[in-house]
């Protein structure tokens, strides 16, 4: 399709940042001069008040910056003790990152099937998984929901495991009554810029109720020092700097607000999207809040669809194509189509529409009438 000065005009992009920007810009510059003005850019007390804020909202003890969110994972993964030769159980509808933080520490990704109504791991396909050699059980709360994380800590805890929660979508969801991310023995989270609690470059961090975890997070994010020019272990340079610390405080104390909006448009997703043949809308579980980081449909034959939309000026993405047990990375091991059957169903079919706090009712309601005449 050619496009003419109205089609741009009309463009729904998936995520609009510059929108959001424009609401906070003020606080932001403000928040950047002071970092300036300071000169102080690496840990310091923009990175130890955005820790102490983070911690205090997801209701842990601690929380511990780092560079990124895979980071994070890697972090998190090495301070309950993974390695060489150790397993570690993971969901293979989730971003790269969630295996390859494992693999990055020399262990091995065992891939789990999904719930297909919620997209997250299935808790009854778990203790098939578990061997001598597993460590850990890495749930992700895909897509903005917690994963269902009473059966899974509770076979954690029957077998001696870790359970290291992928919060990267999440942040400020909740499952019963407790944020994600403060209920296994970490949380990790992502500040990339599209999440719902995003940077401007890179960040991430780890929260725990375990004062040991903490501290051993702190040694690793500094080539394993425990104090200047010491090193205990093998470590990471991995540290929060402070303009991204001082950027995310600010929009931190936007985030509900922000989630809540998430919520409505969702709703006004629901409410036209609900009644076409062919849609199937996302489903909230009872046990949590979602924060609806995408507003993920499945859709049988989605790729016109997601073609037409393109056409009429409307971005989605697919959140993921390609299932992660089946990509060349992690050919060695030998996982077959058909292996994980929701989870490759679920790619073939899932859509994520436009979704950020600005989207305008109009904006869903073309959204939605352009699905319908795809369908």
């Amino acid at each position: 399709m050619r496009m003419t000065a109205d089609n741009v005009h009309r463009t729904i992009n998936a995520l609009d940042l510059r929108a959001q920007y424009m609401s906070i810009r003020e606080e932001i510059r403000a928040a950047v001069e002071e970092v300036l003005e300071s000169q102080h850019f690496i840990l310091g007390p923009q990175v130890h008040a955005l820790e102490e804020e983070i911690a205090t909202y997801c209701g842990t003890k601690s929380a511990v910056g780092v560079a990124s969110g895979t980071d994070a994972l890697i972090l998190a993964l090495r301070a309950v003790g993974v390695g060489a030769g150790d397993e570690v159980i993971v969901p293979s509808l989730t971003y790269i990152a969630t295996a390859d933080s494992v693999s990055l520490l020399g262990a091995r990704p065992v891939f789990v099937d999904i719930q297909p109504d919620v997209f997250t791991i299935d808790p009854t396909k778990l203790e098939s998984k578990i061997t001598s050699r597993t460590r850990a059980i890495v749930p992700v709360h895909l897509y903005g929901q917690a994963a269902d994380l009473d059966p899974i800590i509770q076979i954690a805890q029957k077998h001696g495991l870790k359970v290291i929660e992928d919060n990267a979508q999440a942040l400020g969801a909740s499952y019963k009554g407790k944020k994600a991310g403060s209920l296994g023995d970490l949380g990790c989270l992502s500040f990339f810029p599209t999440k719902n609690l995003g940077g401007y470059g890179d960040g991430g961090m780890v929260v725990t109720n375990s004062q040991d975890l903490a501290n051993r997070l702190r040694s690793l994010r500094a080539h394993g020092q425990t104090r200047k020019y010491f090193s205990q272990e093998q470590g990471w340079n991995s540290r929060l700097d402070e303009l991204q610390a001082a950027i995310l405080r600010v929009k931190l104390r936007h985030l509900d607000t922000w989630n809540a909006a998430r919520r409505r448009n969702a709703g006004r997703y629901d409410a036209i999207l609900g009644g076409i043949p062919g849609v199937v809308i996302p489903r909230r579980a009872s046990s949590g809040e979602h924060v609806f980081h995408q507003y993920t449909v499945r859709i049988p034959g989605r790729g016109s669809v997601q073609k037409t939309l393109s056409e009429h000026g409307i971005a989605t993405t697919v959140y993921y194509p390609t299932p992660i047990h089946l990509q060349p990375i992690y050919a060695s091991l030998a996982y077959r189509q058909g292996n994980l059957p929701e989870t490759e169903r679920a790619c073939q079919e899932v859509l994520s529409l436009p979704m950020y706090p600005e989207l305008t009712p109009d904006q869903i309601a073309r959204v939605a009438e352009q699905i319908s005449s795809a369908m």
